[in-house]
Parts: structure tokens; sequence; C-alpha cells
């Protein structure tokens, strides 16, 4: 992945106390200094009070300017920030790290050739700098341009023999071209230069799992565990390969560092996997209710970035967006298209909004992060207005396969059809859709799931789209 935003500035200079007292005017070398060391520590408030102030000074400031953008894209305004970013290189275009982190903020969102620019252009001022090449390599794999990325992988580890990015990065880009045992030897590097680095052991256990070497990914993730017995991925993914202590969801604290970790590069790394869920979704929607009309409840269950919110807002009178990860919430707020996000289990907000409020939930691929539906299910029924639709896309287990549902070594659930039958009737919720779908490509293999539509009713004239008006 691109490395983080970095705050080098053009000029030098040391950093002041962290804390200036009242009484003390700070020139506008000294209050960069401060806003910076604010900025650094996570106190964005303070940071982007003081980079607002330098912009409003006759001269302006390119390096307030660029460290605003970069605080923005921080706090999820992707738009402004960009905006910032390319106007501090205008006024200086002689900095690399600027041009780098417009790249990476441009990779983050799916802009990938304007991102290209940027790359090749801090590289070309820096060509010695082998984060640099780092992040022309995840560029170069974005436009599917391997050999080339593979090339600046190894400048980056060339210059910098000890990068554990470039070297993990270089693994997995190795695996994903089909070469994982040489994508192996790559994560191995990384580890034994940084035993507990996270994203090399998250890379060598899907490694031995996708070579059907469970054991191995099993002991990856047991090493890792013993190293650091919190963490929530190690937990889950040993789990997932060894079968032991499968738990019957994915634990809110995989789930919140998982998709807090993904929120910054979601849609566009989603769009490369030809994400198909929320058209999905929205295609049957407007099968079962109409034309919209704007006037029922509608939850988002599972909102993420917000992808579904545009495509449901014509159905709500309100739209309410759920999600476990602050991270992605921070994504779906610009979008401006919800009434109201909320951070939250699914199952307990459920449980805890008032009985018959939706007359549609939605859930596109995040029940896959749950096993047992049957609780989820019962809340999601609860929480429907008579004749209302819960409309929701699962992974399906592969035929032949059995139980009712599985872990599978990449962290999520499958579900088998008849069990999804058999809790759905046993909430009360009445079958009107199930259709196999290809829900993505993942590993340049689909992911086939299933399409589902049932009702809050007893009566098959109930579940009519029109005229349907939820509390």
């Amino acid at each position: 992945m691109p490395e983080r935003p970095n705050l080098a500035r053009h000029g030098r200079g040391p950093i002041p106390p962290r804390r200036a007292p009242a009484e003390v005017q700070l020139d506008d070398e000294q209050a960069l200094h401060l806003a910076m060391a604010w900025h650094r520590e996570g106190r964005w408030d303070a940071a982007e009070r003081i980079y607002r102030g330098l912009l409003e000074r006759p001269a302006g400031n390119a390096n307030a300017t660029h460290f605003l953008g970069v605080l923005l894209n921080q706090r999820g305004d992707t738009t402004q920030a960009m905006q910032f970013i390319r106007r501090s290189v205008a006024l200086d275009p002689t900095v690399p790290d600027w041009h780098n982190n417009l790249g990476n903020v441009l990779l983050e969102s799916g802009r990938v050739d304007e991102a290209a620019s940027a790359y090749e252009e801090a590289a070309r001022l820096a060509p010695g700098r082998a984060d640099i090449q780092n992040n022309l390599g995840v560029l170069r794999r974005e436009q599917k341009r391997f050999a080339e990325s593979e090339a600046a992988y190894r400048r980056a580890i060339a210059i910098d023999p000890a990068s554990v990015d470039a070297h993990t990065n270089l693994g997995n880009l190795l695996h994903a071209t089909g070469r994982s045992e040489a994508a192996m030897l790559s994560y191995c590097e990384a580890l034994a230069l940084k035993p507990a680095n996270v994203r090399a052991r998250q890379a060598l256990g899907m490694a031995y799992y996708t070579l059907g070497r469970f054991e191995e990914a099993a002991k990856v993730y047991a090493d890792w565990l013993r190293d650091e017995p919190d963490s929530p991925e190690a937990r889950h993914h040993l789990a997932a390969c060894s079968g032991r202590d499968v738990p019957g969801r994915a634990p809110d604290d995989y789930v919140e560092k998982v998709f807090d970790g993904f929120a910054n590069s979601f849609d566009a790394k989603l769009a490369n996997l030809h994400y198909r869920a929320p058209e999905l979704v929205a295609q049957l929607v407007a099968q079962l209710l109409g034309p919209p009309c704007a006037d029922r409840a509608v939850l988002d269950a599972g909102c993420g970035t917000g992808l579904c919110g545009p495509l449901l807002k014509p159905y709500a009178r309100k739209l309410v967006g759920v999600d476990l990860s602050a991270g992605m919430l921070a994504k779906a707020e610009p979008r401006q298209v919800y009434d109201h996000l909320a951070k939250a289990e699914l199952t307990a907000f459920l449980e805890a909004e008032p009985a018959g409020r939706y007359g549609l939930i939605v859930s596109a691929d995040t029940l896959c992060y749950f096993g047992d539906l049957a609780a989820v299910m019962r809340a999601s029924a609860r929480a429907m207005a008579p004749g209302g639709w819960l409309v929701f896309t699962v992974e399906g287990l592969p035929e032949g396969a059995a139980g009712d549902f599985h872990l599978n070594p990449h962290g999520r659930y499958s579900h088998g059809e008849p069990y999804l039958r058999r809790v759905l009737a046993e909430a009360g919720l009445a079958v009107r859709n199930m259709e196999a779908a290809h829900l993505r490509t993942e590993g340049g293999k689909p992911v086939d799931g299933f399409l589902v539509a049932a009702c809050r009713s007893g009566n098959e004239g109930d579940c009519e789209g029109g005229g349907l008006h939820s509390s």
C-alpha cells in the first residue's frame, strides 16, 4: 500500500515545544511548526485552526496549504483535500513529498492515471527514495502493469534492503500473479526484518491458505497470536484456518480493525474487484417496490462508505446507515444522502430500534461476516414494518458442501440455501427471492452467493411495493 502522508516541508528547522504559553506571540514559522506537531499528535482541530489562520495571510503559505489538505484527507474530505494539495504543489512544485501525498490521495480515490503522474514526478525529483519507488510499485499494480510494478518494488529494495513495505508489497504482487512460493520468500524477508509486521503476517497466512496449506497458515496465525494475544485478526484467521473455536460471527474488534484500515481505499479497490452487490440489491429493490416515492424509513445495514446510499435515497423518507467502522462512516458522511449515521454492531442496533420502524432494510455484503444468522434475522424482522422488505446478499457454500454455514480462511462466512430459507422462516420472514448471484471477483476468481428478498408478512398481498408505508 502507499506510504502514509508525509509531513515533510520545504525548509528545515527545529520543532518548538508542544504547547506555547498563551501570552507568547508566534511568528508564521513557529506557528507552522506548532501546527505540524499537533497534527502528528492527532490534535487535528487545533492544527487545522492554525493552518487556516496561516492561509489568511496576504502572502499565503504553501506548507500550511499542503498540510491542511493532508489533514482534510485524513478527516475523510477527499474533494477539498485534493484542492488544497494541488494548490500547494502549484505554489511550490519542488517538494517530492507533496507530489507523493497527492498521488496517495488520488490513488485512494481511484484516479489511477492522475496518481501515476504525481508519483512519477515525485520519483523524478527524488530518484533515491525507497518509499516513493514503493508507492510507484503500488500504482503500477493498480494499472495492471505488473512487470513495471515488480521493477519498482525491486528498486525500492535495492535502495533500502530493510524496507518492510517493499518486501511485503512485492510478495503481494508475486502472490497475485501466481508465484506464491516466491511470494512467501518475500513475506519471510519482511518478517525477518520486522517480526511483528502485521501486513507480512497477514499476507504470509493468505499465501499459505491459497495454496491449500492450511496447517502452515494456522501456524502463522498461532505465532502471531502468541506474540500479540489481543490481535483480533490473528485470533479470527486462526479459527478460520484451523476450524477450532469458530465464532458465530466475526468479532466486533476484528470488523472494526479490518474496515477502519480499509476505509481510505475501499471504493477504489472494490471497483477493481468488479463489486456488484450494491447494484444487485438496488435492482431487486426497484423490482419489488416499483417507482420510488420516498415514503419509507430505510436502513442501510452495514453501510460502509455509503455505496448503497445514493441508490436507496429515492425510496427513503428517512435513510439511516449503520456500521461498526468509524473510518467507513467518515467516508459515508460526505455523500450527504443519509439522514442519520450510527456506529454500532448491527444486531444490537436493530434490537434497540423501535419495533416496526423500517419499511426496507438492505444489507449488501455485510451478513458474510455473520455465520449464525438467527439473531440478526429475528432483530431485522422485529424492526421491520408489516409488509416491509429485507434485501441482502451473502456468499454461498460450494455445491455439495455440508453444514449450514462455514468460516472460510479469508475470514468471511458462506451460507447454504436451505439454511437461509430455514432461518428466515424461523424469524417470521417470507422468502420472495432467492437467486444465485456473482458478487465480485477475488484473486481472479468469481465470488458467488445469493441475492435474497424476504417480507415481513403472513399474507402475499401485504408484500406488494405500491402504497407501502412504514411508521
